[in-house]
């Protein structure tokens, strides 16, 4: 990595700023949610073999919108079951907000919710010391993995967290979306990070299939509006770039070589098209459901 360039991370403010504009100009949200809408209920129907409770682990859960639809998922295909959910999440931010959104929510009396201030990873270890390696009929990683080291260890570890018939639901960015193009092509010159790796779905099947896990895949199609990318002097270009590359400032502190082949590879065929006169990245989303 050129020495100039630094983590997208050292700035927290520009992070937030970035990642807002990040989901904005995308369809992912709207992806996930039609397929929790079409695809969920099945998945979930045969989970809890016709337990009176269910206990359900959100890893990375953020602030709850997804983990509330999976729980209204997972109520009407069991209704009258209680819920026993747990949350594992590093930000306290997050969670203020999750309690929040939880607080004028209706239809939640059934369910009991648990947080845990924690990473994925200081999730697993506290588990591990402790000896007490309790068990879920459905957990899910809902945009997470990029923050894992060890990808196989971590699926190994929550795939032997799931109760017979229990499933294990992974989303993230697939391995043709126009960013893993990128991170393929160009990680190793761009800011190393502890806490952010430059992974996709293709490393997670490439972890489940090493591990014999019995697993379905899908491919959702999602998008992503970078024009800004290309327009001089735009801010929300310039945040767009930061998020996309994990750099902080990328445009201005990233090597020229190395800032003319990456917006040159933004604009191909391999990472995008172009639309009613706008440059759409394609951001199609892998998601895997592990079944024990």
């Amino acid at each position: 990595m050129e020495s100039s360039m630094r983590s997208l991370y050292v700035d927290k403010s520009r992070y937030v700023e970035a990642f807002r504009l990040y989901v904005k100009t995308s369809t992912e949200h709207r992806s996930m949610q039609k397929f929790i809408d079409s695809q969920l209920p099945e998945i979930i129907s045969s989970i809890g073999d016709g337990k009176r409770t269910l206990n359900i682990l959100g890893i990375g859960s953020g602030s709850g919108e997804i983990d509330l639809q999976i729980i209204s998922k997972i109520q009407a295909s069991h209704p009258g079951v209680r819920i026993n959910n747990d949350i594992v999440e590093p930000s306290e931010e997050q969670i203020l907000n999750y309690k929040e959104l939880i607080a004028r929510t209706p239809g939640l009396d059934n369910v009991t919710f648990t947080w845990h201030k924690k990473t994925c990873q200081e999730y697993e270890s506290d588990i591990t010391q402790e000896g007490q390696h309790r068990k879920y009929d459905f957990i899910h990683m809902i945009q997470v993995l990029y923050y894992v080291k060890e990808i196989r260890a971590t699926l190994e570890f929550y795939s032997s967290c799931l109760e017979p018939n229990g499933k294990l639901l992974i989303a993230l960015l697939s391995g043709h979306s126009g960013c893993s193009v990128l991170w393929k092509k160009y990680g190793s010159r761009l800011p190393p990070n502890d806490l952010y790796m430059y992974i996709s779905g293709a490393e997670v099947e490439e972890a489940l299939s090493s591990l014999g896990a019995k697993y379905k895949k899908y491919e959702l199609e999602s998008y992503r509006d970078i024009t800004e990318c290309f327009v001089e002097g735009s801010r929300t270009g310039e945040l767009l770039l930061d998020f996309l590359t994990e750099t902080c400032d990328f445009k201005k502190n990233a090597p020229p070589d190395l800032r003319d082949q990456i917006l040159a590879d933004l604009q191909s065929p391999a990472c995008s098209s172009t639309r009613n006169g706008k440059l759409i990245l394609k951001n199609s989303i892998g998601v895997f459901v592990v079944e024990e």
